[in-house]
């Protein structure tokens, strides 16, 4: 039997108690997910991928689909401040806000997803799950169509929505400008293996700006397995800007399969990034499709993976319409006995004349036990581009590395000063200074091997 079999039984036995501690709009999804997924199924690894979905959910996980309270004290359990940097917090444990739902006299709204369904149906039934039953394989633009309801759902953000009975919800209505960053501190948080289903929905309006960080962490009270199944939608209306960006640290035993769908209209700003400094087997896929003429996005990575780490990243840009940008980088450092893989498509239709894409990845491995699979690939069906890809993957460079040696650096540190530069340009993409200056803190505390999080950020057994 097929690990998601389980899960649509479970479905089938306690449909009255998922449904009574979410919404009305989250319910109405679950039929067409359900038959998507007996359907469909879950995805399975590639030659050029590590992370095996089914076999991830193939385990005995528990879920709390009575909404039992989880017991925190957010002042003990844990804090995350990025310094020099204020922030409009909410915190997220396993699957369930634990803070208070905002709503500003501008008419924003952060919090509860539940909550904002419940409070206005109509926006949240015109956004929750358009892009998450969407096809996550490319296909050819010669001989399907290009309409984007027409493809295949994704097994894993069909299982999502589901089993979804809450999540995060960020909506800026027209011309509105959120000064404060929004960070989401999420932390997995469990006594036996457990699954948590959790759902992110960001709607920017037309001319809107915000920023969103999102802290993945993880706590490991028993020897048990924590695996996170997230589904992120975004919706840039025109002329909206966003910048998002999540950083993981979770632990070895955690498992974590993230899904994250861009829209972005006319005018149209967004930069995504995805920092992974720590995980067990993570599989990360972003999908960015570009509808209006002059989107702009861009889209960076990293990973820093030892022991036997798995990080698959899987990437999909979609322009749809002439004069759009894209600028994509991701950079692995691959230590001891990590795989990782990038797996990433920039995708021109026809009539999306004078797109600029660009795609770069490149890999550092440091022993002979790692193992690094890329597969940049680039697909036009437009005239007058400019488009480039490319993927790299070495060692540290012997020649800097001896020149370090001659002017009286220790080997171990040279090597870390040469790791570090070699992330430089992907923490500079970030548009966010302090999230910079404190990114680019953690990453040389995980090289030199200390405590990833940074003294105000603890997490507490």
């Amino acid at each position: 039997m097929s690990s998601y079999q389980q899960y649509i039984d479970l479905f089938n036995a306690q449909r009255a108690l998922i449904d009574e501690h979410a919404a009305p709009v989250l319910n109405a999804q679950r039929e067409a997910a359900a038959e998507v997924l007996q359907r469909v199924g879950l995805s399975r690894p590639k030659d050029y991928t590590h992370v095996d979905p089914e076999a991830l959910l193939a385990a005995d996980y528990s879920l709390n689909l009575s909404r039992y309270a989880v017991p925190t004290d957010r002042s003990d359990l844990f804090t995350c401040a990025v310094p020099e940097l204020s922030t409009s917090v909410h915190y997220l444990v396993n699957e369930q806000l634990v803070s208070h739902s905002r709503e500003g006299d501008d008419g924003v709204f952060s919090g509860s997803l539940r909550e904002f369904a419940l409070r206005y149906p109509d926006i949240a039934a015109r956004y929750y799950n358009r892009l998450a039953m969407h096809d996550e394989a490319p296909y050819d633009v010669r001989t399907q169509s290009t309409n984007v309801t027409a493809h295949r759902p994704l097994g894993e953000a069909a299982l999502n929505t589901l089993l979804c009975q809450d999540g995060f919800v960020l909506y800026v209505p027209d011309g509105v400008v959120v000064e404060r960053p929004i960070q989401l501190i999420s932390l997995l948080r469990a006594v036996e293996d457990f699954m948590a289903c959790q759902r992110i929905l960001i709607i920017m309006g037309e001319g809107a700006k915000a920023s969103v960080l999102i802290c993945d962490h993880a706590s490991q009270l028993r020897d048990c397995k924590l695996l996170s199944l997230q589904v992120t939608e975004i919706f840039c209306a025109p002329y909206s800007s966003l910048d998002f960006y999540e950083l993981e640290e979770h632990h070895a035993d955690c498992r974590r399969l993230s899904s994250v769908y861009v829209e972005q209209h006319e005018g149209s700003s967004a930069a995504v990034g995805q920092y992974a400094l720590t995980a067990g087997q993570t599989r990360n896929r972003v999908f960015i499709d570009l509808l209006g003429h002059d989107a702009d996005t861009h889209l960076y990575g990293l990973c820093i993976a030892d022991r036997d780490q798995q990080v698959d990243n899987i990437t999909y840009i979609r322009h749809r319409a002439p004069k759009c940008h894209s600028d994509e980088l991701f950079k692995y450092v691959l230590d001891e006995e990590a795989r990782g893989s990038f797996v990433g498509r920039i995708l021109v239709q026809e009539g999306a004349d004078k797109t600029d894409a660009h795609q770069t990845d490149r890999n550092l491995i440091l022993t002979p036990q790692c193992h690094m699979v890329a597969r940049p690939e680039l697909e036009i069906y437009a005239d007058d581009v400019k488009c480039s890809h490319g993927a790299t993957t070495g060692q540290l460079d012997p020649v800097a590395l001896f020149y370090m040696r001659t002017r009286g650096i220790p080997e171990a540190e040279a090597r870390l000063l040469l790791m570090f530069a070699f992330m430089g340009d992907v923490i500079d993409g970030i548009r966010i200074d302090p999230l910079k200056d404190r990114l680019k803190h953690l990453v040389e505390k995980r090289f030199r091997g200390e405590l990833t999080q940074c003294r105000t950020c603890a997490i507490k057994k």
